[in-house]
């Protein structure tokens, strides 16, 4: 004390010099802080791509439509073949899936329980097989960053199944006006179950003030994945689906894999695992047993960015570009869609109107933004005719007379899923067009497109044509400054 107070007199300053220096430090440290954590060095093994190698690809779709009686259908595929994989599987299952809990919001809509057909299916494949090694690994978000239980977790655990939590603190900050200041008071503090008392914007439990905190951060591991070894050698499918119960209603997409290329996205798993605290996934060789024409490539984080825009730059006059997308809203993306199209590339943009968000309505950012500036030059666009559920898919497909390129997986294309800031999967698909693979994508989309077999799937651009300035301006801050949830 005596040495601060020779300080204080030699010094004789003002208590508002005081006030200016003691925040002019903050200002710097929180500046630093925020700069650090958005550059920062990501955690190896992030951002993979690998080889492309033979492998045989199927294309799974879950449509959601109207139907010629004006009654809504779904027609699913993606985890009825999750479920037959788990049934196949022989000594290894890998998953890691971002939303994992039976939460639906405020939406009235009847949903199928798909986060407990999954425990289930995992739980029942321990007791037949109790020496499998099962790993799921999610994303702290099920249980709102720790202020909630999660039944799902529970029996799963019991079961001797490990569920890892990815630790999200490694990862980037897309948030940095938040996270700059997270880093420096709130990345310690641990959260609890009991003490909650602020509602859940996820479910009907309450949260705690921690949640929260965490949750402005605005990071997850967004990836959708399972690998398992079968009879048959690995296979694997990449999705855009999430087992979530308030997600079960939406149209999305997948690709399973067999061979090389599946253990290549188990690999791209082992980092994950590895900086959240728990044991790598075993990788082993697979095998191709006979000889196939497409090739693919495992992708995550900017690795998918690289791919995507490689793909749209080389796209000819002449080509088609197909894009199905939840979010569209990076502005690299964007402006090469539009150079394409001045370059005779024929395009058509199928997006989510982005108006419903489990039973809330939603103000149509940042897609109705996009698709007004993509309009504006001459690139035709349809949305989904969403009644509630969402047009979730997340794909882009390249075709000329010969050839196809596809990419789809997990990430929406904006700042966030393409920047190294979420956690992402993706797989790259090159080869003959003719290939049944690009024949169904293509089909999917045209059928949406085109609203073929009396399926009311699509809507013209006018229905939900926004063409506010504000809201364009809203949207351009909202990608620039990561304050948002897209």
């Amino acid at each position: 004390m005596r040495i601060f107070r020779k300080i204080h007199s030699e010094l004789n300053w003002s208590k508002r010099r005081y006030f200016g220096v003691i925040l002019s430090v903050f200002a710097l440290t929180y500046l630093s802080s925020a700069i650090y954590h958005t550059h920062k060095a990501l955690p190896e093994g992030l951002n993979y791509s690998s080889q492309l190698k033979p492998t045989p690809v199927q294309f799974l779709a879950d449509k959601t439509y109207i139907d010629a009686q004006g009654q809504q259908q779904l027609q699913q595929q993606i985890f009825d073949q999750t479920l037959k994989l788990i049934e196949q599987a022989q000594s290894t299952i890998v998953l890691d899936m971002f939303l994992f809990n039976p939460s639906h919001g405020d939406s009235k809509q009847q949903f199928r329980p798909l986060s407990q057909e999954l425990t289930d299916a995992l739980v029942n494949k321990r007791k037949q097989n109790p020496n499998i090694e099962i790993k799921f690994i999610t994303d702290p978000i099920n249980t709102v960053y720790g202020g909630t239980q999660s039944e799902q977790y529970f029996q799963l655990r019991r079961a001797g199944i490990d569920v890892i939590e990815t630790d999200l603190t490694p990862l980037r900050a897309s948030n940095p006006v938040w996270s700059g200041l997270w880093y420096l008071c709130c990345q310690g503090l641990k959260n609890n179950t009991e003490t909650g008392w602020l509602t859940n914007p996820f479910g009907n439990e309450k949260i705690t003030l921690r949640s929260y905190l965490n949750l402005f951060n605005f990071k997850a591991n967004h990836r959708k994945v399972i690998v398992v070894d079968t009879t048959e050698g690995w296979k694997a499918i990449v999705s855009s689906a999430n087992p979530h119960d308030g997600s079960s209603r939406h149209s999305n997409v997948a690709l399973l894999v067999s061979g090389a290329t599946a253990v290549d996205v188990l690999r791209s798993e082992r980092p994950v695992a590895k900086m959240s605290g728990g044991d790598s996934p075993v990788v082993v060789f697979g095998d191709l047993k006979e000889p196939v024409q497409t090739q693919a490539q495992v992708l995550t984080e900017a690795a998918i960015y690289n791919a995507l825009l490689a793909l749209l730059d080389g796209a000819k006059a002449g080509e088609q570009l197909d894009l199905a997308m939840f979010y569209l809203s990076e502005r690299k993306t964007v402006d090469a869609l539009i150079a394409a199209k001045k370059r005779g590339v024929k395009l058509r943009i199928l997006l989510d109107p982005n108006k419903d968000a489990f039973g809330r309505e939603k103000n149509g950012i940042p897609n109705r933004q996009v698709a007004s500036e993509l309009h504006k030059a001459g690139v035709d666009v349809r949305w989904c005719n969403t009644q509630g559920e969402q047009c979730h898919s997340k794909m882009i497909i390249k075709s000329n007379t010969k050839d196809s390129e596809l990419i789809l997986g997990s990430a929406n294309f904006t700042a966030r899923n393409l920047k190294n800031y979420n956690l992402e999967t993706d797989l790259r698909v090159l080869g003959n067009r003719d290939q049944q693979v690009f024949v169904d994508a293509r089909q999917y989309f045209d059928q949406a497109w085109f609203n073929l077999d009396g399926r009311k799937m699509s809507v013209d651009y006018a229905q939900y044509a926004d063409e506010s300035k504000l809201k364009y301006g809203l949207y351009r801050f909202m990608e620039w400054s990561g304050l948002s949830t897209f």
